[in-house]
């Protein structure tokens, strides 16, 4: 028997209704997929639930989780929930239904991003975060079919605003928009000055959850707002880690800490349409790799590295690309190997290299086939079958083929992925553009007005740039129909709101 109303919003459900949300509610799920939403208090009331607390083993907590009512007739999958916790769905299904976690560390960060009540768990949160977590649980309006949450970019527009605010208000403003007060290192990154002398172990264990809080944060909230902040932590902790005394073991994890937070910080400076700034943070985290001898480092920066290169450098952009792989042989996973062609790939068609692209995207596709593996290095988790016709649909513009590149980014739209929202918003301008190269300048503008709400919740420089340009474009007098009008308007109204 179904239920005839919306456990989420109590409207009632239409007859052939078979999902167990009404539509308004599931289209406001569908954005807060990237993060989990914030529950009413009797969330945690449901049985399987509290059985699950009270047996104190959190991966029964997580599936409990998932298969709340809450979340409508169909659980939460595997991928999506792993996404918020930052590791992967094999690693999760081995949490759900191995023992209980006992990492402490582990147990706070993913009982704060879950955002479950201190009441209910059965260790202490620190002080700082028990008061986060007591807001986030205080009992909430929940949003009704036609209210849409708080943004976290409006906050964070206050905190810049003028009216005496400090740097170090303004920090904490940043900080808590990164989800840094999760890590426990907010003390230590606000004020450096005060820090110990020597650095432990579970200081870098911190460091670490940081890095991961800042990867989760930009895949919800795109780079703008995370750039500034990520450059200043990474000098931060760059100078406290050069002045400080630590052990030989905790110095190995240290390098590689703060390797893997130069990567993050240099493709935040990509995304946000910072490049020259990141070749320095590149060539920091392979020293750093090369320091400790981490090659899974070394070849992450060098697919960055790739990336980066690839317009201005399109030679060195190759080597980078042949670097990683010949660093990967012999542990490397297929998604990796996917990953560094589709990378040559696109190089090569940056050279007008037709042949080259070809045999790249035959390589890239055939290593994809060969599907996930469980030792893959978690910053692979954008490499999906969407990904793989993305870099396809570039290859082709650059190859002056909008045609083909236009099917590729259509079968991108037409299959969304709920996780990587920033990526669909991404493929969807390119989509866009490629109509406008087709000459269809009617669908460009229909398909960059649609664009425009989502933008403003996820900060890419380069979409905001890629936009820009296209309105540029549109707005030409020649150009002008009814169609691309009501986009120049609707794109000057949101640019100036």
């Amino acid at each position: 028997m179904t239920h005839a109303n919306c456990p989420r919003c109590g409207g009632r459900l239409a007859r052939d209704n078979d999902s167990g949300r009404c539509a308004p509610c599931q289209a406001a799920e569908r954005d807060r997929l990237s993060a989990p939403p914030v529950v009413p208090a009797s969330f945690w009331e449901h049985g399987p639930v509290r059985r699950a607390l009270a047996e104190r083993h959190l991966g029964r907590v997580v599936r409990a989780y998932r298969f709340h009512p809450y979340h409508g007739r169909t659980a939460l999958p595997q991928t999506v929930v792993a996404g918020w916790l930052g590791i992967t769905q094999a690693q999760l299904s081995r949490v759900e239904n191995g023992p209980p976690l006992v990492h402490l560390d582990r147990l706070t960060h993913w009982a704060q991003v879950l955002r479950i009540p201190p009441r209910f768990l059965w260790f202490s949160l620190p002080a700082r975060l028990t008061k986060v977590a007591e807001y986030d649980a205080a009992p909430v309006k929940e949003a009704g079919p036609t209210e849409r949450p708080a943004r976290t970019d409006a906050t964070l527009a206050a905190s810049n605003q003028g009216g005496g605010t400090t740097d170090r208000r303004q920090f904490h403003a940043l900080a808590a928009l990164a989800g840094i007060a999760a890590t426990g290192s907010l003390d230590l990154l606000a004020a450096p000055h005060n820090t110990a002398r020597g650095i432990s172990m579970e200081q870098v264990r911190a460091v670490s959850s940081l890095v991961d809080e800042f990867r989760r944060t930009d895949a919800a909230v795109g780079a703008n707002q995370l750039c500034g902040l990520a450059i200043r932590v990474h000098a931060q902790l760059s100078d406290w880690a050069a002045k400080a005394t630590y052990s030989r073991e905790v110095g190995e994890a240290l390098q590689a800490t703060l390797a893997d937070l130069a990567i993050e910080t240099a493709w935040l400076t990509i995304d946000a349409n910072r490049r020259p700034e990141a070749r320095a943070y590149l060539n920091e985290a392979i020293t750093r790799a090369r320091y400790t001898d981490d090659p899974r480092m070394e070849v992450r920066a060098f697919a960055y590295l790739a990336l980066l290169t690839r317009e201005d450098r399109p030679g060195e952009s190759l080597h980078a690309v042949e670097a990683a792989l010949r660093s990967s042989a012999g542990w490397g996973t297929p998604r990796l190997a996917t990953l560094l062609h589709l990378r040559a790939a696109r190089t090569y068609a940056t050279l007008n290299d037709m042949s080259g692209f070809h045999r790249a995207m035959s390589r890239a596709q055939r290593e994809f086939e060969r599907g996930a593996s469980e030792d893959d290095m978690p910053f692979l988790h954008f490499v999906t079958a969407q990904e793989v016709k993305g870099i396809e649909g570039l290859a082709y513009l650059a190859l002056g083929q909008p045609e083909r590149a236009a099917d590729s980014f259509r079968a991108i739209t037409e299959n969304p992925s709920p996780v990587l929202r920033r990526n669909q918003i991404y493929y969807s301008v390119q989509l866009a553009i490629a109509a406008y190269r087709q000459g269809n300048h009617a669908e460009a503008a229909y398909t960059a007005m649609n664009l425009l709400p989502d933008v403003g919740r996820v900060n890419s420089g380069r979409v905001s740039l890629q936009l820009a340009q296209l309105r540029s474009h549109l707005g030409q007098p020649q150009r002008q129909s009814a169609a691309t009008r009501k986009f120049v308007e609707a794109y000057d109204q949101a640019v100036h709101a």
